[in-house]
């Protein structure tokens, strides 16, 4: 699980989230219910399905509290300060390479650790 799986799936389990973040099932609930910008669609059976965006969400909360050791309220003021990061804005293509840059970064150390 990695790169590959992320480009080619559209929907996460959380037990895959985990495996592309590295970050724990109950800090990822509890990431969205603290932030409110990680969405997963619900199934039937109350299971979560996260999208693409969820994961890069995830990462750069993980990035933005562990890397940066921001608190979580510093990351909240970090990401509202940032529209939300991942709607990058019409006269700022920067953000968007900056940020992609910085999942790479995060999911090749992922990759190694494997």
């Amino acid at each position: 699980m990695g790169l590959e799986e992320l480009q080619q799936k559209d929907y996460f389990s959380i037990g895959d989230v985990k495996r592309i973040t590295g970050v724990p099932e109950y800090s990822i609930r509890y990431w969205e219910a603290e932030f409110g910008l990680i969405k997963p669609i619900r199934l039937e059976s109350g299971h979560r399905r996260y999208t693409k965006q969820d994961v890069y969400t995830i990462l750069r909360i993980k990035d933005l509290i562990y890397k940066h050791k921001l608190t979580l309220e510093g990351a909240k003021k970090q990401l509202t300060h940032n529209e939300g990061f991942g709607r990058a804005k019409q006269n700022s293509p920067s953000v968007d390479i900056k940020f992609l840059s910085e999942i790479k970064e995060t999911l090749s150390q992922l990759l190694k650790e494997c």
